[in-house]
């Protein structure tokens, strides 16, 4: 595939829906806002070099004075969507972890399989011993294959290197998939995952990540934000707010897993320190929400992984009723969420989490964007926004976008400009 954003025109007209189309891009919708995405019907769309240049009602089209180097692509009524923007993935290992779901359907618990030497730590061993080469190709054939299911904005974290080292190795890897200009790629300095062996304790490996490993990121500029693993048995509230002190200390956002398995207080946390988001949020208490509600950090759900472990999901009804601006994301990663599939987690949004369609489609996308500071850019298709489009199988209106879910949704995808082959 091409890089970069793609020199010359295209217009896309007889689009039956148009959604996320306007003058300004939209910056997060919250509550019942989240239901008012944008939506034109019998629409065109136009494209200059890559980002959208104007669009509207087929009633009022202007007509095309010049034809010269210009794509005409007739949608003959399929629906128009934003590309999905993925804000929470650990898209960046070595290897599947297979063996450990075998495991589970046996019985094991995730936590049993991490105290047996499985999970994370499985996955660091993978990491540590692969060189950065290979790394990188895999990483990248994986993104690849999201963007061909529609993904045009992706967060990749570390956290499975656990050493500075293999930390720096993940980080320059993202860094290097988002250089190759196919879509935005943020990255996000994970090195609060687990705690491997050789420290004394909890305190002693988040020390040695804030106050060694962490100005090394910072000095290359691998990172655009820090997270930490914010769960009993892990990460407890101290390492935690010394993590969004370290964050602010190098102007690095904070996005936070927390509330997976235990209410205990992280939410509350983030929200105070100002945190851009908290992902996970299966399990939720009201004091919480009353949080969430108040602030301005978006809360993320991850549907995938409750799925593959059968948790319980986030209460994304319980959240938007609240008036947040509740974000979607796959958490792609070995261990807990093995698939990048965004068409599927915003479908579990509705069939597991409550929300309608519209609300989930702007979790996938508004929201999504704002998760990871890239609103003026993507999650839209507003004027001047980059031309990150699916061109969906024909659909009789924007709800069944998620109603079969197990069908692919983009006949053809278009990331900054280039059909995706």
């Amino acid at each position: 595939m091409e890089t970069g954003f793609a020199q010359g025109r295209l217009l896309i007209k007889d689009i039956g829906h148009l959604v996320g189309f306007g003058e300004t891009p939209l910056n997060r919708l919250s509550g019942q806002d989240m239901r008012r995405m944008p939506v034109l019907e019998n629409a065109w769309l136009a494209v200059e070099d890559g980002r959208v240049m104007d669009g509207g009602s087929m009633a009022d089209f202007p007509g095309i004075a010049d034809w010269s180097g210009l794509e005409v692509v007739d949608a003959n009524g399929r629906c128009v969507l934003p590309s999905w923007v993925d804000s929470h993935t650990h898209l960046v290992h070595a290897a599947p972890r297979a063996g450990e779901w075998v495991d589970r359907i046996r019985g094991l618990s995730y936590q049993e399989i991490a105290a047996r030497g499985g999970g994370i730590l499985n996955s660091a061993r993978a990491l540590r011993e692969m060189e950065e080469e290979a790394l990188f190709d895999r990483s990248l054939k994986r993104m690849m294959r999201l963007m061909r299911m529609g993904t045009g904005a992706v967060e990749i974290k570390s956290g499975y290197g656990l050493d500075m080292a293999s930390e720096m190795k993940m980080l320059r890897v993202a860094r290097r998939l988002g250089e190759l200009g196919h879509i935005p790629v943020k990255t996000t300095f994970l090195g609060c995952h687990a705690v491997p062996e050789g420290f004394a304790d909890t305190m002693a490996y988040t020390r040695h990540m804030l106050d060694e490993v962490l100005p090394a990121v910072a000095a290359e500029g691998l990172a655009d934000h820090v997270d930490i693993f914010c769960e009993s048995g892990y990460f407890g509230l101290e390492e935690t707010r010394m993590l969004l002190e370290a964050g602010d200390k190098w102007g690095l956002p904070a996005k936070v897993h927390v509330n997976q398995f235990t209410a205990m207080g992280g939410v509350g946390l983030c929200v105070e320190h100002g945190a851009l988001s908290v992902d996970h949020l299966e399990v939720l208490e009201a004091d919480d929400v009353a949080e969430l509600a108040s602030g301005a950090t978006i809360p993320v759900a991850l549907p995938l992984c409750s799925l593959f472990l059968d948790l319980p999901y986030t209460p994304g009804r319980t959240l938007v009723d609240a008036g947040c601006a509740l974000a979607i994301a796959t958490d792609f990663n070995p261990g807990s969420a093995p698939s990048g599939n965004m068409h599927l987690a915003a479908a579990m949004g509705c069939l597991r989490m409550g929300l309608e369609p519209m609300e989930a489609l702007a979790a996938a996308t508004v929201n999504g964007a704002a998760a990871l500071g890239l609103s003026e850019q993507v999650g839209g298709l507003a004027v001047g926004q980059e031309a990150s489009l699916m061109l969906t199988r024909p659909l009789s209106s924007v709800d069944e976008a998620l109603y079969a879910f197990g069908d692919p949704l983009p006949e053809r995808v278009l990331l900054r400009g280039h059909w995706v082959g």
